[in-house]
């Protein structure tokens, strides 16, 4: 077959950059790839993974430290033992993860068939292992196993992945690889088979009745393929193969039964071929000291074929360190699209490790070739963009997205190509709102892929079927969401979501010239106001003890007779989604002026968002269920999107100088370390909001043209734009007097000409030159208030 040239640039030129990219020093951080740390986020929160990947790529060959639970990533740092390494990995899901397949993991001594339980060494095939000796860095992971005495290391191509073993002097060492294991629960069926003296393939089917995305509610269905060579010769190799007990998927896993079945498995030695319910590959061998043996692996998810083929062309020999090196030099050229100078040490390591994570996703689905399996089960094959995968939707299109369409609208452009087909291709002509390999979850709610298309056609990325885009926007507003009403009586979180994408959807409208359904789409998006009370008090508890009573009307619920539900407190959870009802109230980031009329004008509207603000204990806190132990945050809480764009309307408002304030104040929740983002990472959202914050740029409403200005965390920021959309160039922000205590913007110059206002349209961005800020200890708060 003819591979596009699209696929080219797209998969195989990844490779093809590292070879223009000379790798920098790792020695001395003075290039932006050096910052990178896969370690952060990888403790309590971000559930990010610290192993090896290259941009948007397929592999990400990762440790995992545990499998099931609320663990999205399978990793988490403060775990004392490693379980194995796979080759696929969500980044920072913070609902019951999935992916996790061939897991590989190199042990001595008897031969064991179950991973164990997480941090009890000797219950499984599970390994401890010493913080010190774990190192991660561009497209690099490596850590020693203390139990059996070996150093693992790993690298990533697009779409393979390569790890070295280096052994201890041993009559038995050993590679196992759990082909059934899976994050979120496990395969239930699986296909090995001997192909080579030192080769193996096969499949592994990953369906809802194993659990998954969502404990299987996410209704994640996919098949990997792969193909798999090892170092040494298939000379003493075997399978194991284990009977499950039946039932639904927890009972399927459910402890001590899952572990007793996996550890009672049988073994067949010399076995070529297995197909079964739960099945794992083992090949042994003596080793010297010091003895290396490497393991290198491609996938597909469209067939055997495609693996062998993607490992061929991104990996033809066994040399570890060349792979490593094209890896990292991918990251070095993703690295370019923005730039920062100032700061301090961690927080340019925060900065580039956000930069990293923002590239992750949405990540490449198809083969190098350019095939990819649709909606409709079949294989088809993109001629003329990249299919991509894993659209978090309610997260990212509130930053990541908005990032995306500044330093790479070619991916946006991919994704939504992406969308588009899958919904022709499944026959619903509707968008997916999270989207996994083709699986329509239906997590959370909103319909956030209209306000990601809506977004890219008003900025020009255009490059897709704008008429069945639109006809797909439509059929998704009309089917999901609030009605004509344009709200849900008994859903605030509803009514706010759906309310800005019928916004956004009346945008495309009226950029298309479809005037009568911009009309309708936008008088749908003030539905929001009927669930706005104005005789609710202002009291944040239930029994009203704590209250503002000069205060009064905020967003509550109705019952089915249309009247009010009673009132519970602006903290309380009632009608709304990982939110209280005064985070959620404030998301009517679409009609601003809408909002602020109703809370009493300007004035009251900036005292009251300062309220809400001012009243945070602690804004790194998560939210917890009612009834839970944890500390609630009901306040400005970081850790979740619908927080995400609230500093950001104090200059809507007429009040700059607030949200220069308290971006700077966020800013501050992310640094180095494990522990560096407090909340879960999100595909790319969390992070995608601090690049842009500390770029001093953001957008408040994605689907609205004007981008806010504050003040930068940097004395310089770069970002590089795209010829292909853009003029090219870069823009650049630079800010004189930059210091922890000089956070506020005294005044501003856009291309040598004084501007006073907080705001730029995307045009101006992307049309290239240079915003320069002078900062001071005090507010100027005459600077920022034009409307023009």
């Amino acid at each position: 077959m003819v591979i596009p040239h699209r696929h080219i640039h797209a998969a195989a030129g990844i490779l093809l950059i590292c070879q223009q990219v000379i790798a920098p020093n790792a020695a001395a951080a003075s290039a932006p790839v050096d910052y990178i740390d896969p370690i952060i986020g990888t403790g309590a929160f971000g559930k990010t993974f610290p192993g090896a990947a290259t941009p948007a790529g397929m592999v990400q060959l990762s440790p995992d430290t545990i499998t099931g639970g609320d663990n999205g990533s399978g990793y988490r740092n403060y775990h004392k033992t490693i379980q194995g390494f796979s080759f696929t990995h969500m980044s920072g899901v913070g609902w019951y993860g999935d992916l996790g397949n061939f897991m590989v993991m190199p042990t001595t001594g008897p031969l064991k068939t179950w991973y164990g339980e997480t941090d009890k060494p000797g219950s499984g095939y599970l390994s401890s292992y010493a913080k010190d000796t774990e190192k991660a860095s561009a497209g690099y992971y490596a850590v020693t196993l203390a139990d059996y005495k070996i150093h693992a290391e790993m690298t990533a191509a697009p779409h393979s992945g390569i790890l070295r073993f280096t052994f201890p002097k041993n009559a038995q060492s050993r590679i196992q690889i759990d082909l059934a294991r899976r994050v979120g629960g496990t395969s239930l069926h699986q296909t090995v088979k001997v192909v080579a003296d030192n080769a193996i393939e096969g499949q592994i089917d990953c369906t809802p009745a194993g659990g998954g995305w969502g404990h299987g509610n996410g209704k994640a269905n996919y098949t990997v393929y792969y193909h798999a060579e090892f170092s040494k010769p298939l000379k003493q190799f075997g399978v194991w193969s284990a009977t499950l007990p039946g039932g639904s998927y927890q009972e399927i896993t459910e402890k001590p039964a899952y572990g007793e079945a996996c550890q009672n498995a049988e073994i067949l030695p010399g076995c070529r071929e297995k197909e079964g319910q739960h099945l794992g590959f083992f090949t042994e061998f003596p080793t010297g000291e010091n003895e290396v043996v490497l393991l290198k692996a491609g996938i597909s998810y469209v067939s055997i074929t495609g693996a062998r083929a993607n490992l061929a062309a991104e990996i033809p020999g066994q040399d570890f360190d060349q792979v490593h090196k094209q890896a990292r030099a991918a990251w070095a050229a993703a690295m370019g699209r923005a730039s920062v100078q100032g700061g301090t040490e961690a927080q340019r390591t925060a900065f580039y490790a956000a930069l990293y994570h923002a590239q992750i996703d949405p990540r490449i689905f198809a083969d190098i070739n350019g095939d990819y399996p649709g909606g409709d089960g079949k294989t088809h094959a993109t001629k003329t963009f990249t299919k991509r995968t894993m659209f978090s939707g309610w997260d990212v299109y509130r930053s990541a997205y908005p990032l995306l369409t500044i330093i790479a609208p070619e991916i946006v452009n991919d994704e939504i190509n992406s969308q588009v087909e899958l919904a022709e291709q499944n026959n619903t002509h509707v968008y997916d709102r999270w989207e996994l390999l083709n699986a329509y979850s239906g997590c959370m709610n909103g319909n956030p892929t209209v306000a990601v298309i809506s977004d890219a056609y008003q900025k020009g990325i255009r490059r897709f079927d704008v008429g069945k885009a639109y006809e797909y926007a439509v059929n998704s507003c009309e089917r999901i969401g609030c009605g004509p009403a344009g709200f849900d009586p008994s859903s605030v979180s509803d009514t706010m979501e759906y309310a800005m994408h019928n916004w956004d959807l009346g945008q495309f409208a009226k950029a298309l010239g479809k005037t009568e359904d911009a009309a309708k789409y936008i008088g749908r998006s003030a539905g929001y106001k009927q669930l706005f009370d104005p005789e609710a008090p202002w009291t944040y508890d239930k029994a009203g003890k704590d209250a503002r009573p000069e205060w009064k009307g905020w967003f509550h619920t109705k019952n089915k007779a249309g009247l009010w539900d009673a009132w519970e407190g602006l903290t309380s959870h009632t009608g709304v989604i990982e939110a209280s009802i005064y985070q959620q109230g404030w998301f009517v980031p679409h009609d601003l002026p809408g909002l602020i009329a109703l809370l009493g004008g300007k004035d009251a509207f900036v005292a009251k968002l300062s309220d809400f603000f001012d009243r945070t204990p602690d804004m790194s806190r998560m939210n917890s269920a009612p009834g839970s132990n944890e500390v609630r945050t009901d306040y400005y809480n970081h850790p979740n999107e619908p927080c995400h764009l609230m500093a950001f309307l104090f200059n809507r408002a007429g009040a700059p100088w607030l949200t220069q304030k308290w971006v700077r104040k966020i800013d501050g929740l992310y640094t180095p370390g494990a522990n560096g983002l407090c909340g879960d990472e999100d595909m790319g959202q969390m992070s995608a909001w601090f690049v842009l914050a500390a770029s001093g740029l953001h957008q408040a409403c994605p689907g609205d043209m004007r981008f806010e200005i504050f003040t930068p965390l940097f004395d310089k920021v770069s970002l590089r734009l795209d010829p292909k959309y853009t003029h090219g160039g870069t823009f650049t922000i630079t800010s004189k007097n930059n210091s922890p205590e000089n956070i506020f913007i005294q005044s501003a110059a856009l291309n040598g000409h004084p501007m006073n206002r907080c705001w730029l349209d995307f045009k101006e961005i992307t049309a290239g030159g240079t915003l320069e800020l002078v900062l001071g200890p005090e507010p100027n708060k005459n600077w920022g208030l034009d409307t023009k």
